[in-house]
C-alpha cells in the first residue's frame, strides 16, 4: 500500500514536471521570438551585432536544453529509467552554450582548458555509450522475412 502510495506521488511529481517544463520551454521559446525580432528592427533595421547575436545563440541552446530535459523527465516517465544519453546530450548543449557566450578575456587559459576538457570528455563519453547499441542496430538481423508474393501456391 505504501509503495503503491510511493508511486502515485512519484507519478503526479513527474508529470508536474513535464507540465512546468512545457510552460517555461513555452514561454522561453515566445521571449526567444520577442528578442529575435526587437533585434532585427532596432535601428540600423535588420542588422544584428555580434552581442546580439550571442544572446540570441545563447539563449536558443538554453532552450534546446529545455527540450532536452523535458525529453529526460518524458523517458522516466515511460520507461522509470534516466537514459545516460539523453544527459550527455544536454551537458554538450550546455557547456557548448558556455563556450559560445563566453567572453575569452574574464577567463584565465587554465579555466578555458578545463572548459575544453571537458567537452572531450563528454563527447568521448557520448560516443563509447552510443557504440554498443549503434553495433546492435547495424547487426544482421536473425530474422527472415518472406514476401507474401513470393510464395508459390
Amino acid at each position: 500500500m505504501v509503495t503503491r502510495l510511493i508511486q502515485k506521488f512519484e507519478h503526479g511529481i513527474i508529470v508536474s514536471l513535464i507540465f512546468m517544463m512545457i510552460v517555461v520551454v513555452l514561454i522561453s521559446t515566445v521571449e526567444l521570438a520577442y528578442l529575435i525580432v526587437a533585434d532585427i528592427l532596432s535601428p540600423p533595421l535588420f542588422w544584428l551585432e555580434i552581442d546580439d547575436l550571442l544572446d540570441i545563440f545563447g539563449f536558443f541552446l538554453l532552450i534546446l536544453i529545455g527540450v532536452e530535459l523535458l525529453e529526460t523527465i518524458k523517458a522516466y516517465l515511460a520507461q522509470k529509467v534516466v537514459h545516460s544519453e539523453i544527459v550527455l546530450e544536454v551537458a554538450l548543449i550546455a557547456i557548448t552554450r558556455k563556450v559560445i557566450i563566453l567572453d575569452v578575456k574574464e577567463y584565465e587559459g587554465l579555466s578555458i582548458i578545463g572548459i575544453a576538457a571537458l567537452i572531450v570528455s563528454i563527447a568521448v563519453a557520448y560516443h563509447f555509450l552510443r557504440q554498443p547499441r549503434k553495433r546492435r542496430d547495424d547487426a544482421p538481423s536473425d530474422n527472415i522475412k518472406i514476401d507474401p508474393a513470393e510464395v508459390g501456391d
